[in-house]
């Protein structure tokens, strides 16, 4: 059992940064496969990025490849998404998710409550 909560979330002007942070509980956090996916308004929920737990592959959407980065501090059980030069349509509730990941297809198995990231344009 994995137990995910997720911070960080908010108000960010185009073109600015934010900070995601996703806080688990549970012994096998160092040997799960950690993803951020996202939803916004109207819309169904979208993958966003994934990180293998060793080596540290991540793999990303097109949408925001070169602008998010996802990261891993397992002595922390805490994955982040470092997100850059964010744009109207990154606005969107972000979820942190725990599961697997094969050939660059992450399934997830838990998900946190997800944040809210609003970026005004």
């Amino acid at each position: 059992q994995v137990q995910l909560v997720e911070s960080g979330g908010g108000l960010v002007q185009a073109g600015g940064s934010q900070r995601l942070s996703c806080a688990a509980s549970g012994r096998t956090f160092s040997s799960t496969a950690m993803g951020w996916f996202r939803q916004a308004p109207g819309k169904e929920r979208e993958f966003v990025a994934a990180l293998r737990y060793g080596p540290y592959s991540a793999y990303y959407a097109d949408s925001v490849k070169g602008r998010f980065t996802i990261s891993r501090d397992n002595a922390q059980k805490t994955v982040y998404l470092q997100m850059n030069s964010l744009k109207p349509e990154d606005t969107a509730v972000y979820y942190c998710a725990a599961g697997r990941l094969y050939s660059g297809t992450f399934q997830p198995d838990y998900w946190g409550q997800g944040t809210q990231v609003t970026v005004s344009s």
